[in-house]
């Protein structure tokens, strides 16, 4: 069985805002493992919520530009936040962003192998940063949006410079209003997806694996209730809808009213101006989403290197 370490308790309490102790039981339940143990903890009620991020587990800045239909996002982490302060650092991510832009670049290494304007490649350019910063950087992810007709909008939550900081989204709305009507509403959509996190546009584009797991959870909690099968198969499907609902960003409810779906808020802004508006994709970073860092237990590294 793997160690119930501290550190592994304290993450899987930063995650679920459950109870020291019944975090510790749920990973001793399941052999160390948080993913499971966070399951676990769901099954039992104890976890405070069914979707909530891991702490942030790199550095660095995700980059944002856009050019009327088209938009580029990139993520380019560092090893500390004060390189993310450094303006070598930002100019670079600013510069492989409107790289990507430009190239129409959607995958990572070919955004390396791109050129640099500064001359050479992207990549070539980010070995000459880590020489001359004395920190290491990688190029984690890149994504492309665009629509034929209307705007790409662009937004950065705690931007640490213009068009970068630790949330990046991007926003398609296709239409043939004008940029005066769209850009608005793009802007209040993408700092929607910026609070809201939705996993997809639409229910239906969930991932599958994510819903079978839900799902899983959902009938565990569901047979704990000792009603008959009928029921447990009637709140197992509610509770999915309900995910559903929740996680779409067309179904789930405009942060800036809290009462009003996505959808209807889109619609209602065509009508306004007598031009459909259609939402037709987003694209959400958020910086070190899905990277572990590692916790480092001080008191044992001494103790190791003390013979202990």
């Amino acid at each position: 069985m793997a160690e119930i370490t501290a550190a592994l308790v304290k993450e899987l309490r930063d995650r679920t805002g459950a109870g020291m102790m019944d975090c510790k039981k749920a990973l001793a339940e399941n052999g160390g493992d948080i993913e499971a143990s966070i399951d676990w903890l769901r099954t039992k009620g104890l976890a405070a919520a069914a979707k909530k991020a891991g702490r942030v587990a790199a550095e660095g800045l995700v980059g944002v530009a856009t050019d009327g239909t088209r938009g580029a996002m990139v993520e380019i982490n560092s090893e500390t936040d004060f390189v993310a302060k450094n303006e070598q650092f930002q100019g670079f991510v600013r510069d492989v962003t409107q790289v990507a832009l430009a190239g129409n670049v959607t995958d990572i290494e070919a955004l390396g192998a791109a050129a640099y304007p500064a001359g050479g490649t992207v990549a070539e350019a980010l070995t000459q940063n880590i020489a001359t910063i004395g920190e290491n950087q990688s190029l984690r992810r890149t994504a492309i949006v665009s629509v034929g007709s209307g705007v790409v909008t662009g937004y950065v939550h705690n931007a640490a410079a213009p068009g970068m900081g630790k949330i990046g989204v991007l926003i398609a709305l296709e239409s043939t209003a004008g940029a005066d009507v769209l850009e608005p509403l793009g802007k209040q959509l993408a700092m929607h997806v910026a609070a809201a996190n939705p996993l997809a546009l639409n229910g239906d584009d969930l991932d599958a694996d994510l819903v079978a797991r839900e799902r899983s959870i959902a009938e565990e909690k569901a047979a704990q209730s000792g009603k008959p099968a009928e029921i447990v198969a009637k709140m197992v499907d509610g509770a999915i809808a309900k995910y559903r609902k929740e996680n779409a960003l067309l179904s789930q409810l405009f942060v800036m009213d809290g009462k009003t779906p996505v959808a209807e808020v889109v619609a209602a802004a065509g009508k306004d101006v007598g031009a459909a508006i259609t939402l037709k994709g987003f694209v959400r970073f958020q910086l070190g989403e899905g990277i572990e860092k590692e916790e480092s237990d001080f008191a044992a590294e001494v103790a190791a290197v003390a013979g202990a």
